[in-house]
Formats: structure tokens, sequence, C-alpha cells
């Protein structure tokens, strides 16, 4: 049995919750709403809200038959629990609440993961001209692409094809530990590391992890700059507008760290076909992060230098894709 329609799609993260309409076979997802994760009690109160909406303003509306929910946390059981966010419920629960013939829950960079085969031109930006993304669509059975995305949290995944459809690679990879690449971000992981046990890569590389990397750069910098109150938003800020050192030297190191990390997860994976940079915080830094060491720590692998100068990166421009690779999930599966 295929999923039958109407399609509902979602990309819950920690902080909101997106969702979409598919009507049929090959139609585009339509509809897309982003409501707050903190506003509602679970995902069936989110999609019954957002349900209600569209119903409320499209005669005949036909509620959805099947459902694909990316949520931001691993699945393993029917009892899913949200990472970043107090979101606490049965799959089960969810199914017979919108009374779905078929719910698929995954891991939210599973789903963005699947998103990268169905990547237009204009959803994602190229690292280098010289050194374009190939489309996915023209690429042989056994390629793997990687996807890595600084949010709230850090999310990692890959996708591989075969020869009958494209397998997504779900893990943790934001929660593996982070590596020094140079002696001062060695400094700044030491700092770290006096209040927190494990410094994973999310620890730094996040929306939440932005203000604990801030501190320990004016720390390791002996700068007396008080950013102890300082959100995501005010250090990117003053990054873009020069005006705090320890902010620009932050979302330097920031950079430098994805660069690496995203090296390790492309040689991990054996990402040969594209390493793609998803997520919210990377698009705001625009330029700066072109401009930025990232390029040159994720080619920095000893001898496997020309390995990864093989790889194209590009960066997510489109917030939304994973909707589609929700749909693609949907698409592929079969009872």
């Amino acid at each position: 049995m295929s999923a039958p329609f109407p399609w509902l799609v979602a990309d819950v993260g920690g902080t909101n919750a997106r969702f979409g309409y598919v009507k049929a076979l090959g139609a585009p997802v339509e509809h897309i709403e982003v409501l707050s994760v903190k506003g509602h009690a679970g995902p069936a109160e989110a999609a019954q809200a957002y349900l209600n909406g569209l119903a409320a303003r499209f005669e005949g509306f036909e509620r959805p038959r099947s459902a694909a929910l990316a949520v931001a946390t691993a699945v393993t059981a029917d009892r899913v629990v949200l990472t970043n966010a107090a979101w606490d419920f049965s799959q089960k629960a969810v199914a017979q609440a919108l009374v779905l013939d078929v719910l698929i829950l995954l891991n939210d960079f599973e789903a963005q993961a699947l998103s990268l085969p169905r990547l237009g031109a204009g959803q994602a930006r190229s690292w280098s001209a010289d050194h374009p993304v190939v489309a996915a669509s023209h690429a042989p059975v056994g390629t793997v692409l990687s996807v890595l995305g600084p949010g709230t949290g850090l999310g990692v995944g890959g996708v591989v094809r075969t020869r009958d459809l494209w397998l997504a690679l779900p893990g943790e990879g934001g929660h593996a530990t982070l590596a020094p690449g140079n002696d001062f971000e060695g400094e700044v992981l030491a700092v770290a590391r006096k209040s927190f046990r494990h410094v994973s890569a999310e620890r730094f590389l996040s929306g939440i992890g932005l203000p604990t990397l801030c501190r320990s750069v004016g720390e390791a910098l002996g700068d007396a700059e008080d950013v102890s109150a300082y959100t995501p938003e005010t250090i990117v800020g003053k990054a873009l507008d020069g005006s705090s050192r320890v902010c620009a030297q932050t979302v330097q190191t920031f950079c430098a760290l994805l660069g690496s990390h995203a090296g390790n997860v492309a040689l991990i994976q054996g990402a040969r076909g594209g390493v793609f940079i998803g997520g919210g915080i990377v698009p705001r830094l625009g330029e700066l992060f072109f401009q930025s060491e990232f390029r040159q720590r994720f080619d920095a692998k000893g001898r496997f230098d020309t390995y990864m100068s093989a790889i194209p990166t590009a960066v997510i421009t489109d917030t939304l894709a994973a909707l589609s690779g929700a749909s693609l999930a949907l698409e592929q599966f079969r009872a």
C-alpha cells in the first residue's frame, strides 16, 4: 500500500513547526505555514490548528489521509521527545487524533537529507561558481550527499541514491565531540569544558550554542566585553556591523569549526556528491560566511586534502526545503 492523498507534511524544530499540504503525486508542497512550537501542546494540536485554518479558507477542503512529520530528535520508538523543546508524544496517539491512514515520523535531518535530490538552482548557493553542486537527479547509483544544519540545534544527515529510491541516512552527528583545529580553538574548548562535561558540535554550532561559544571566545581572548546577555541574533548582528571584536571572532570561529565538522561528516559518510549547509544561522551571515575559513577548514584533512577538495559544498537558502523531503518520504512509502 502506498500513502493515500492528500498529504500533510511538517518540519518541526526546537522553535518552529512548518506545515504544508500535498494534493496529489507530483504536486508541490502548498499552503505552507509556520507555527510556534511553544504555542502548542504537541504535534497533533499544532497540526489541527493548521488544518482548521485551511478548512476555514478553502471550500471543499479535504483532510489529509497521510502525514510525514520530521522532528528534531531521534525517532526510535512510539514515544517521541524533542531534544530542544517540550513536546513529548506518542506516534499512535497523533495518528489517531488526526485520523490518518499513514503516519511517518522521521528525524528532521532525515527529511532535510531527502530534500537534497529535489533542490533547485534557486534553493541553494554553491561555495564557488567554479565548483558547483551537480544536480542530484543526475547522480549515479551509490552517490552520497550530506547535510548539516545549524539552527536551534545542529542537525546532521545524509542520503544515498539506490537503484529504486533515495535512502536517508539519519543520525545525531550534532552531538559528536567537537575537535579544535588550532591552538586558539583548543583554548576556547578548554573554557567551555569548565562548564560542560562534553563539548559537542551542537554546544557551539547552533542557536543554543552561539552564546556559549561567544562567552568562551571572549574569555580565551581576554576581552573585558560583557557578552553574558547576548542572544544569537545579537552576536550575528554585532559581527556583521563590526561593533564587537568578540562577536566578530565568535562568528569567524563558528564558520571555521563548522567547516572542520562538515569535513568530518563528508569523510565518514563518503559524501562525494556534495555537502550542504542548512538551518537558519548560516544564510543570515551572507557574504561573511563565504569570506570565512569554512572551505579551507573543510578541505584541511591532511593526506586527504585532495579527496576533500573535489567535494562541492553549498548553502541551502530555502529554509522550507525539508518539507519536500518529508513529501519524498511519503512518495517512497510502501506498507
